[in-house]
């Protein structure tokens, strides 16, 4: 695993293509189908992505919903194994 945290896909929405073409987060959240607190939680990463909205980034960006699910699974992953509370023991053979 990874040192660095991997990107949100929401900063990735947002820096890499929102941004740059110049629309609100009111109108990209209008052309995704979602409301605007949706698209806002994940654009400022209060929220995760879901299957159903890397279908839609991936159909209005032409790029595919599993790019944006393995930026998702890649930092779910990196908090996962950075929590200080996992406690774990090796299997072991019964008997």
């Amino acid at each position: 695993m990874t040192k660095r945290k991997p990107t949100h896909p929401g900063e990735v929405l947002l820096e890499d293509v929102i941004k740059p073409l110049g629309v609100t987060i009111t109108q990209a959240a209008k052309d995704l189908g979602v409301t605007r607190k949706t698209l806002s939680e994940l654009v400022n990463q209060k929220a995760g992505l879901s299957p159903e909205m890397a279908v839609r980034i991936g159909e209005a960006t032409k790029t595919s919903a599993e790019s944006w699910l393995s930026m998702q699974m890649k930092l779910d992953l990196w908090n996962a194994s950075n929590k200080k509370s996992i406690n774990v023991r090796l299997f072991h053979k019964a008997g």
